[in-house]
């Protein structure tokens, strides 16, 4: 009995001294600037929630960390994808041994990814109840699946165990993917976190009366949801049964001397570093800024308005500098543009009155001002609708709508849009013109609303500003209730489709907030699937633009400078255009 005894203090003792001997878990603090959304990645369809459901789920690909241009790279994957010659068949093998974070779900026992969870994931996208608004990447392309869709709608039930003839599952590890026509950006579309892995058990525990799962993430990632203090704080922890990765990168050629610096920092090391990721939500600038300055963020992303307490002509200002605080800046890969609702009884239509109307607003709003004095200048100016940085951009193009109000004055006295004794105009039947324009409910939003109103005022007519919070805007852009806003779109993948699909009518109640339909733009954009990158797509996206343009449905505008600030603390780190963290890839010592 005393030897018992003796043998648990001594187990007790090494327990301890165990205990104090482990190193502290690493922490990195982060903020997002808007309250997060569904943490089910069917539903994700902004960029704050993508960071938290990149990092708890895994898709078959992703990119490389330091390449520029961007190169797609294998994540659950055990190699790129094997794609036929006329771009309709994708042959994938999956890597095995990869495990969904342990939960009750699986009912106690380990939980390997196949072929078949991704499968199923990609059928959640379609199915009528979870009414996911990522359906757009893989609709009118996969043999059979937009069937099981339409099917699903006459029945009112989704069978998720009926055969896709496109999504042909050879083996636990190996699926091949028949399109219905050629699509020779599939493999990146299949990187986007929206395409994750979702096992079934989890969303059949968890889902709610619609299947979605948006507070109880289960993945296969390096990180799995610790803490949730909805709109205020997000902790994640690592996945420690995460399979074996360590990093091991090349240096790109444009950023070789900064690379081979991130090299020598991180090369060989454990896949992740750090182990807690704590993320606050502060939808105001100075809140945020202040968190960084007093060193309670470890990574801030410095956004136009607060760009001149961190910079100066786009370099670190010199007393951050000498504090060791590093500056990581690209072009981000995202379009900046107007739209007015094409559904609208004011501003939409296809009638040459509207028409005007709208090419009067574009040509009377200062772009260059907006950048000036809403984003402190962080912004390049763009005239083509898929920016830098993307397959597909033109950097030659010409617009044709120019900033002139008084040309714009002139267009809407010739068709009929008259000015009162009050010096406001109406419409061409007599009834008063209003416009509302929709906005964020922070500063930033109110600057730009401000910015619009002057806009309209050049032009006689009245304004009102709709402000509303960002989760709201986006529900109201779904069902095509908003008039017009300024909008921005996030490379989800760095291809020019991504882009042009924003004007595809069939994207409507997806990603078409502008409700735009037009026969000819569809059918040139569904010829551009069947073209891989190169002159003769380049030449038809021309096309695609100018028809915007000369209907004046949308307006480019500009793509915003990324400029991140990081720590001392903070090795490894570099901003990548599409990923939309990094925190995997990096590490953090701290001194204190």
């Amino acid at each position: 009995m005393q030897c018992i005894k003796f043998a648990a203090a001594v187990s007790a003792a090494c327990w301890s001294l165990a205990v104090l001997a482990a190193p502290p878990v690493k922490t990195l603090r982060y903020i997002l600037p808007a309250a997060e959304a569904s943490f089910d990645p069917a539903l994700g369809r902004d960029l704050y929630t993508g960071h938290i459901t990149e990092a708890i789920f895994e898709t078959l690909y992703t990119y490389d960390y330091l390449a520029r241009p961007v190169k797609l790279a294998s994540e659950t994957a055990a190699a790129l994808p094997e794609v036929s010659a006329d771009g309709k068949t994708y042959l994938i093998r999956l890597k095995p041994g990869v495990h969904f974070t342990p939960d009750p779900a699986f009912g106690g026992k380990p939980r390997e990814l196949t072929v078949a969870d991704y499968v199923y994931s990609w059928k959640r996208l379609f199915d009528p109840r979870l009414a996911s608004p990522n359906s757009w990447l893989l609709e009118g392309k996969v043999v059979g699946l937009d069937a099981l869709a339409e099917q699903a709608k006459q029945t009112g039930r989704f069978d998720y165990d009926a055969p896709v003839p496109g999504l042909e599952q050879i083996d636990r590890y190996t699926l091949r993917i028949h399109l219905t026509h050629s699509d020779f950006s599939l493999g990146m579309i299949l990187a986007y976190e929206p395409m994750a892995a979702v096992a079934r058990e989890v969303v059949e525990k968890y889902g709610d009366s619609k299947g979605e799962v948006a507070g109880h993430p289960v993945g296969t990632g390096v990180y799995k949801l610790g803490q949730w203090i909805r709109g205020s704080r997000i902790v994640l922890e690592e996945n420690t049964g995460h399979r074996a990765e360590s990093w091991n990168f090349e240096p790109s050629a444009e950023d070789r001397a900064d690379d081979e610096r991130i090299i020598r920092q991180m090369q060989g090391k454990k896949i992740p570093q750090i182990g807690r990721i704590e993320i606050s939500i502060q939808v105001e600038d100075q809140s945020r800024w202040l968190s960084f300055t007093s060193g309670e963020a470890d990574l801030f992303w410095l956004d136009g308005p607060l760009a001149p307490k961190g910079l100066a002509d786009g370099k670190l200002r010199p007393e951050l500098a000498a504090r060791g605080i590093q500056l990581s800046r690209i072009v981000d890969p995202v379009l900046t543009y107007y739209y007015w609702n094409m559904r609208d009884p004011v501003v939409g239509g296809f009638g040459k009155e509207k028409i005007a109307l709208r090419r009067a607003i574009a040509m009377a709003h200062d772009v260059d001002e907006e950048i000036r004095l809403v984003l402190n200048g962080e912004a390049r100016r763009l005239e083509f609708p898929i920016p830098p940085g993307v397959e597909g951009h033109d950097p030659d193009y010409q617009g044709l709508l120019r900033y002139d109000p008084a040309l714009a004055n002139q267009l809407l006295d010739r068709y009929g849009y008259k000015k009162g004794a009050d010096g406001w105009r109406t419409l061409p039947d007599g009834k008063p013109l209003l416009i509302h324009y929709t906005s964020r409910n922070e500063a930033a939003g109110v600057l730009m609303a401000e910015l619009w109103r002057k806009t309209y005022t050049r032009l006689g007519i009245r304004m009102e500003n709709q402000r509303m919070i960002f989760s709201d805007i986006q529900q109201a852009e779904l069902l095509c209730k908003l008039q017009t806003r300024t909008y921005q779109w996030m490379a989800d993948y760095p291809d020019g489709d991504n882009f042009m699909q924003l004007f595809y009518g069939r994207n409507i109640n997806q990603n078409n907030n502008g409700c735009y339909q037009d026969p000819q733009f569809d059918q040139w954009y569904e010829a551009s699937h069947a073209m891989p990158p190169g002159p003769q797509r380049d030449a038809l996206y021309r096309k695609m633009a100018r028809l915007l343009e000369v209907q004046a449905a949308a307006m480019p505008a500009y793509s915003r400078y990324r400029s991140m600030l990081a720590q001392p603390a903070v090795l490894g780190y570099k901003k990548h255009p599409i990923l939309h963290q990094e925190w995997k890839y990096i590490d953090i010592e701290r001194k204190d």
